[in-house]
């Protein structure tokens, strides 16, 4: 089995799979970052959402053999303390039902706001459109970007 040396939460792993392994499943079962979640495994739901060199994407349908090189960071590492305006956000609007969702949206609105500071409301509509809730929390979501994009902008 192949050995690939990833990045992930700026720190430095190497693991043994097979390069098609899903990034998703190398982060939970042999990592064991477990706030990355499976959802759908069809990039479908946005559930597992990381970001990879700052974009946001699908765990579940990215190769581990695909990420060398690459900055990923998950749920885990977006700050160790809940300081990132994205978690600030999400607990200030009180946006968790279940939560299990919670972890891809956060990244999601996270990749969305590290580059854009200023999103319309077009665009956090679209960029989180691939994200689904079951509960139904989509308001609260829009409402914790919003606070988000006010805390960036101070």
């Amino acid at each position: 089995m192949p050995a690939f040396k990833l990045t992930v939460n700026n720190a430095a792993y190497t693991v043994d799979a097979e390069s098609d392994m899903p990034l998703l499943w190398v982060l939970r079962d042999l990592l064991n970052l477990t706030g990355t979640k499976y959802g759908c495994g069809v990039a479908s739901c946005g559930a597992c959402t990381v970001m990879i060199d700052g974009n946001a994407a699908y765990a579940c349908q990215r190769p581990v053999g695909s990420c060398v090189n690459k900055k990923i960071i998950t749920i885990e590492g977006l700050s160790a303390d809940g300081s990132h305006p994205v978690q600030k956000a999400w607990q200030k609007a009180g946006v968790p039902q279940c939560g299990y969702c919670q972890p891809g949206q956060m990244m999601a609105a996270a990749a969305m706001l590290e580059k854009n500071k200023k999103p319309s409301d077009e665009t956090i509509a679209e960029t989180m459109s691939s994200n689904l809730c079951r509960c139904g929390t989509y308001h609260r979501i829009k409402e914790a970007i919003h606070i988000a994009i006010e805390d960036i902008n101070k």
